[in-house]
């Protein structure tokens, strides 16, 4: 068998794995070059795509989002807005699952090999459930911990409606009947960020991006058919809900992140918007949506009720530089007590 050679890709590349990217069942569009370079280019990051090739073939890869800073050095990591990091693998044409087995082993052994000889401080990957198999980071000395999400199929959406809790399905026709809610897909992002950040700022956690950085960011992404902001709206115009909904090659959506008007919040008019925004994305041929993440939280419960499936991801990280471990044990020193932190920091030389 032909050996794999790694490399970093250069943008005469993209096209050829954003194609690959779109017709793996690992692909997602967080690993899309113009994703990538719209998030890199609002937040002073940088990306690369790391591929695995035989021959002249794709055989898997991945795309590196990185940030650097004084304290923690060089890292490779996901964050809001790239929720998904991790391995993608080309689609197995073969017949035995021994030889799939095999192969995907192979392809990510030297895609790790290849990640840790980069100089990154830290690297965390996390590929959807689809690669479940992670052995060959394990044996390198990586640790792995699970992640979940909901994830709702489109293809029949006459039976995934019937899959809805039936309250949900109660508060979706009202919405549509009495209160005469509309469904818009357009660019108001004052509208979506503005929900958006109410939303947040009830749990006290800022907004994902701040709004001139995250309007340019919807801004390239949009303009590149890789996102669509939906809206449930009153009678009168006004956006009650607001949702971004990430697109891209791959049959899989993704919705990134939605806010509320919590004046409304018993009008039911998130669960309408995310039923009419399931029955937008299954017109334009999309197979399925991802909810993004399902920690237990009672948000992850109103995820529950949409009838999805529930899946597990596992998110990896590298073992971490000398750098890296200084940084955290800082950290670390900082949530304590000033009295405690001083004594912990003679002990161990870090304070004179």
């Amino acid at each position: 068998m032909t050996p794999l050679t790694l490399c970093t890709l250069s943008a005469a590349h993209f096209e050829e794995w954003d194609e690959f990217v779109g017709r793996s069942p690992d692909g997602c569009v967080y690993a899309q070059s113009g994703y990538l370079a719209a998030l890199a280019a609002v937040t002073g990051a940088t990306f690369r795509i790391v591929a695995a090739r035989r021959a002249d073939a794709l055989a898997g890869g991945v795309a590196l989002y990185e940030t650097r800073s004084a304290l923690h050095g060089a890292q490779a990591a996901p964050r809001l807005l790239l929720y998904y990091h991790g391995a993608i693998l080309a689609p197995y044409e073969g017949t035995y699952p021994s030889q799939r087995t095999s192969r995907d082993l192979e392809v990510q052994s030297a895609l790790a090999a290849h990640i840790e000889s980069l100089g990154y401080d830290r690297v965390i990957l996390k590929s959807r459930s689809t690669v479940g198999d992670v052995r060959s980071y394990l044996a390198r000395g990586w640790q792995a911990y699970p992640s979940y999400t909901y994830v709702v199929p489109l293809t029949d959406l006459r039976a995934q409606w019937q899959r809805v809790e039936n309250n949900l399905r109660r508060l979706i026709k009202r919405c549509t009947e009495t209160d005469r809610l509309a469904f818009t897909e357009d660019e108001d992002f004052a509208a979506f960020f503005r929900l958006h950040s109410l939303t947040l700022g009830r749990r006290r956690v800022p907004p994902y991006l701040p709004e001139a950085a995250f309007r340019e960011f919807f801004g390239r992404i949009h303009a590149l058919g890789l996102a669509r902001l939906q809206h449930a709206r009153l009678p009168d115009g006004t956006a009650i809900a607001s949702q971004l909904v990430l697109l891209g090659k791959n049959k899989v959506s993704h919705t990134a992140c939605a806010g509320m008007d919590p004046e409304y919040a018993r009008l039911g008019a998130t669960a309408f918007l995310r039923w009419r925004g399931f029955e937008a994305l299954a017109q334009r041929g999309y197979e399925a949506n991802d909810l993004t993440d399902a920690a237990l939280n009672p948000v992850t419960h109103f995820k529950s009720q949409l009838g999805g499936s529930l899946e597990c991801a596992h998110v990896l990280q590298s073992p971490p530089s000398l750098r890296a471990r200084t940084a955290r044990s800082l950290e670390n020193v900082a949530r304590l007590p000033r009295a405690l932190a001083g004594r912990l920091l003679r002990a161990t030389g870090l304070r004179s």
